[in-house]
């Protein structure tokens, strides 16, 4: 008897469908093709990478073919040649038809931005239907791109969110059974990017808004009473600097094990997703 390997993660040429507007900072942009029929998520904060074109470019450059030496191959093009790459959450995936949701935070779009765009940002506030994508995706539905991960005897989960980590954070309370109790801050830019999430779990989900007297996040958690828990699980997702505030606080000032707590930095301010990756972190 022969079993056949199946790789984990896949390309997926992927072409718009349609967009959405969530919010003056977020758009969801939604994506189909045949392709997804070998698209399989646990969903949660299920993680993918895009490639998206250039300008004047039809399609992302990617060089496909070559088993795991895309990867280098890709890195050797040109940097106007080289496909755009970034990593975003899966949304939401349905089969009937073949579609899957991505939430775009929009940095840097529109009147009075503090920084310029950068390319995805750009990208998906122009995005129409018909435009071409490649998605690195997870063949398997228990992967390691998803990272929520709260142990079974879990009796608190806590999380903290900026925009970038909405579509992760919102994603993830959708899917929590009715028993689990939820204390969440999530942050946006505007009052209009606040959302309604449908979620059957006893959550308590606090929106903070930039700019408009909220607290800043730590603030806005040192000043809470959370719900009794013994055994608390915490999930942090954002820019890298308060990630990394937030998570020092949870341990050293809450006294939760660090084993218990996930943190991702999306994001760094001041660096784009190349720089970040070139630091490691």
């Amino acid at each position: 008897m022969t079993t056949a390997a199946v790789v984990p993660f896949t390309f997926f040429a992927l072409r718009v469908v349609r967009t959405r507007r969530l919010g003056p900072s977020l758009v969801r942009v939604t994506f189909g093709g045949s392709d997804l029929r070998d698209l399989h998520s646990g969903g949660r904060d299920q993680s993918l990478s895009l490639f998206l074109p250039h300008p004047g470019q039809k399609e992302p450059v990617v060089p496909l073919g070559l088993g795991d030496g895309w990867w280098r191959k890709w890195r050797e093009l040109p940097d106007g040649v080289r496909a755009v790459m970034r990593s975003y959450t899966l949304r939401e995936l349905r089969r009937e038809p073949g579609e899957i949701d991505i939430d775009f935070a929009l940095h840097g779009v529109g009147p009075g931005a503090a920084t310029p765009a950068g390319p995805a940002s750009r990208w998906a506030a122009r995005a129409v239907p018909g435009d071409r994508v490649l998605v690195l995706g997870p063949a398997l539905a228990d992967n390691r791109a998803i990272r929520f991960r709260p142990p079974g005897d879990t009796d608190l989960v806590v999380m903290w969110g900026d925009e970038t980590a909405v579509p992760a954070a919102t994603a993830i309370l959708e899917s929590l059974p009715a028993d689990t109790r939820v204390r969440a801050w999530l942050q946006v830019p505007h009052a209009g990017d606040i959302q309604d999430v449908r979620t059957d779990a006893a959550a308590e989900i606090t929106w903070l808004v930039r700019g408009e007297g909220d607290p800043a996040p730590l603030d806005a958690v040192r000043g809470a009473r959370l719900p009794g828990a013994a055994r608390p699980y915490v999930w942090i997702a954002g820019e890298c600097g308060q990630v990394k505030e937030l998570r020092r606080h949870f341990v050293r000032e809450g006294g939760v094990d660090r084993r218990r707590v996930t943190f991702v930095g999306y994001w760094r301010r001041g660096l784009t997703e190349e720089q970040l990756r070139a630091t490691g972190e």
